[in-house]
Order: C-alpha cells, then sequence, then structure tokens
C-alpha cells in the first residue's frame, strides 16, 4: 500500500506489515550493491528495467520520461518539485476501496469482512479469468506474472504468513507454491517447493481453493484478543528475525491479497484485448 507523509490518521498495526504492496524486504544485503551511489551522466537508459530494486534516495534531473511505467512503495516522491505519493494513494483507493478498507480495519470482526471482501473480489476474478481460454492464462503481462503464477503466489503466501506462522505448522508448503523472486531457489528446494513446474490450471486452482479454505477458518475463529498472540515460527527459513503477531501475518496475507488482485485484473484487461482480436 502507499504510505503518505502525515495520515490524518494513525493506521491499524497491520497496514505497516509488509515493505512494499507487491514484494517483500529480503533486508540488508538482501541484493547486489554495486551500483549502490551510482551516477549516470547523459546516459541512455531507454527501455532499462529495475525489479525487485532499492530506489530510496534517487534522483533524477533534467531526465526524458516518456512511457515510463512505476510500481512500488512510494514514500515522499516528488516529480517536477510536486510530491505526488498523496495523489497516487488516493487515486489508487479510488479505484480500489479495499485498500481503504483494509487500513482502517482494527477488530476480528473488521479482518472477516475484510476477507468477506477478498474471497468477493477474487471470485469475479476467477470467472472473467474463466471465459478466456487456459493458454492466456499461463501468458506474462509487461514480463509480470501470468495470472496463474500470482495464484501460485498466493498460495505461497498463504502457506508461509499462515499456515506455517499463525498455525505454527513446521512445512506446509505446496510444491507448486510460488515464492518472491529474491526467495533464494536452494531454500525454496528444501521447502518441497519445485520452481521448475509448469503445473495445470485446473491443479493451480485446486490449490488455491484449498489456501483460501485455511484462511476461511483463521479468520472465523479469530478473536479481538487474539490478533495480538506472538507466533512461534518465521513465515521461512531466511526471512528477517523479528517479532510477529497473527495479526502481522495476517496482514501479510490480506495485503499481498488486494495488491495482487488489483495486477491481476490490470492483467486481464490486456489478455481480454488480447483474445478479442
Amino acid at each position: 500500500m502507499t504510505a503518505t507523509n502525515e495520515p490524518a490518521d494513525p493506521a491499524p498495526a497491520w497496514a505497516e506489515a509488509q515493505f512494499g504492496p507487491h514484494r517483500f524486504y529480503a533486508g540488508e544485503g538482501g541484493g547486489s550493491a554495486e551500483l549502490r551511489g551510482a551516477r549516470f551522466e547523459a546516459a541512455d537508459l531507454r527501455g532499462a528495467r529495475f525489479t525487485d530494486c532499492d530506489l530510496t534516495g534517487v534522483t533524477i534531473r533534467d531526465g526524458w520520461l516518456v512511457n515510463v511505467s512505476i510500481s512500488g512503495y512510494l514514500s515522499n516522491v516528488t516529480v517536477n518539485g510536486v510530491d505526488v505519493t498523496d495523489f497516487v494513494g488516493a487515486e489508487l483507493d479510488r479505484r480500489h476501496p479495499e485498500r481503504v478498507q483494509f487500513r482502517e480495519g482494527q477488530t476480528a470482526d473488521d479482518v472477516r469482512a475484510i476477507w468477506d471482501t477478498i474471497e468477493r473480489l477474487w471470485a469475479q476474478a476467477l470467472e472473467r479469468a474463466a471465459r478466456l481460454p487456459a493458454p492466456a492464462l499461463m501468458q506474462q503481462v509487461n514480463e509480470e506474472w501470468s495470472f496463474a503464477q500470482t495464484l501460485r503466489h498466493l498460495v505461497f503466501i498463504t502457506d508461509a504468513w499462515a499456515s506455517r506462522t499463525v498455525l505454527d505448522e513446521e512445512l506446509p508448503y505446496h510444491p507448486l507454491g510460488l515464492p518472491q523472486s529474491w526467495y533464494p531457489d536452494a531454500d525454496a528446494a528444501a521447502l518441497g517447493i519445485d520452481l521448475t513446474a509448469q503445473p495445470g490450471y485446473a491443479e493451480i486452482l485446486a490449490a488455491r481453493a484449498d489456501r483460501m479454505v485455511v484462511m476461511r477458518h483463521i479468520v472465523a475463529g479469530l478473536t479481538d484478543e487474539g490478533l495480538g498472540r506472538l507466533c512461534r515460527r518465521s513465515p521461512a527459513p531466511g526471512y528477517p528475525d523479528e517479532e510477529r503477531t497473527v495479526i502481522d501475518c495476517i496482514a501479510v496475507v490480506m495485503d499481498e491479497e488486494i495488491e495482487h488482485y488489483r495486477f491481476a485484473v490490470r492483467d486481464l484487461a490486456v489478455l481480454e484485448a488480447r483474445t478479442a482480436q
């Protein structure tokens, strides 16, 4: 979700459960530092791509930004002297009011209401996807995850941040789950995840449906007091070692569900247009 400089009302603790709206922060040393502090003078960077990059403090002066696409965690982002952070956040909230519902939640009943919304939105997305040819759901749009890959990622998110943490299961990971890009391949293999797998869409849907049931079971049994219970396990080996409560973990799942729904429907529109041609 998008941070603001001075929010009018304090956000609930779960609103900052994740580094950014798409992928998790791997911690210091989690990425290459060879270009940190680099300077590009009169450089031709047309067509360059930055994925999972920490661009904190980056300055672009006198640049040509034409047909530029940026997505990620925003805070104090200034374009031509104008801080656009609040504008972007407000527009995303207008288009996706579930973001506001998520931020404003405070109680166990709020969590259940948010999950109701998430289930409804994804049911609608799956209905749209079902009208497309199956191969289209395996196609990537602008080198982002395909619709099928997105569902696989959400399987992993539920396994890591619900079954592993909240339910305290040691190895709940489905073999077709898809971790975020910074998670080492060897560590994924140690969890029983096959990153080379090419499962069929029906198999992916079955795994996804099973994980949605897991989350429904968890939120149905929540109490206000139980939201603050500490979880003993980290989401997976290699994650930062820090204290996490039940609501922290559930919030990550909900945030991922909401943001990946946004990405999914964006790309479904592209796939629908391709199919119609």
